[in-house]
């Protein structure tokens, strides 16, 4: 056999065999009947503990669905509907959610430092404990939201919404709440050691124990 004829071949096989192994790559993973995709209509689905790392999942309704305990580590999930759904205990590291819905969501004890999520909806939500360290959640709605106890150190709240907002315990050490809005929240016990809060508003904010708040705003 010619050194052409072989080296034909060999590059045939190797096609083959590179397709053979990129074959499930293209296929979208499917668990408890949802369709892991962009534009995915899993509504009130079961996907408890999932591993969704990675995943373009943009546009996809997840209302009402349960996710508690999912990892969510790097995944798009840029203008999904997440409202009402649970997310207790999930891990996202960089998660981007972008003008996602989370509003009336439960998101408890979560993993979500270095989230990009810039104009997300999450009135009502509850972040009760959740590591949101390094956020990017600037020009976001957290209005009535709860995020006691949770951990906002050097996360960006510019421009963001948050009257009535608790935010008591919570650690908001070097964030940045520049032209936030914290009309009668509240403050008590959360640190805002370095805190940016150039234009912020504050007014009938309950600050009692809090250190480093703008008492005399």
């Amino acid at each position: 056999m010619g050194p052409l004829i072989k080296a034909t071949l060999f590059l045939a096989s190797t096609t083959v065999a590179a397709g053979d192994y990129l074959a499930d790559l293209d296929q979208a993973p499917v668990i408890n009947g949802c369709t892991l995709e962009r534009n995915a209509q899993c509504p009130g689905a079961d996907l408890r503990g999932a591993d969704l790392s990675n995943l373009d999942l943009r546009m996809a309704n997840f209302q009402q669905a349960d996710l508690a305990g999912a990892t969510l580590s790097h995944t798009n999930l840029r203008g999904a509907n997440l409202g009402g759904a649970t997310l207790d205990g999930v891990t996202g590291y960089r998660m981007q959610a972008t003008r996602a819905n989370l509003r009336g969501a439960s998101i408890r004890n979560a993993k979500l430092a270095g989230t990009e999520a810039e104009y997300l909806f999450a009135q009502g939500a509850d972040f009760t404990g959740t590591d949101l360290s390094g956020a990017d959640l600037d020009f976001s709605r957290f209005s009535g939201a709860t995020l006691a106890g949770t951990t906002l150190a050097f996360s960006s709240f510019e421009m963001a919404w948050l009257p009535k907002a608790d935010l008591s315990a919570a650690n908001l050490l070097g964030a940045n709440l520049q032209e936030a809005k914290l009309g009668l929240a509240n403050l008590a016990d959360a640190d805002m050691s370095g805190t940016r809060i150039h234009f912020a508003t504050f007014e009938g904010t309950h600050m009692e124990g809090c250190t480093a708040c703008p008492f005399d705003w």
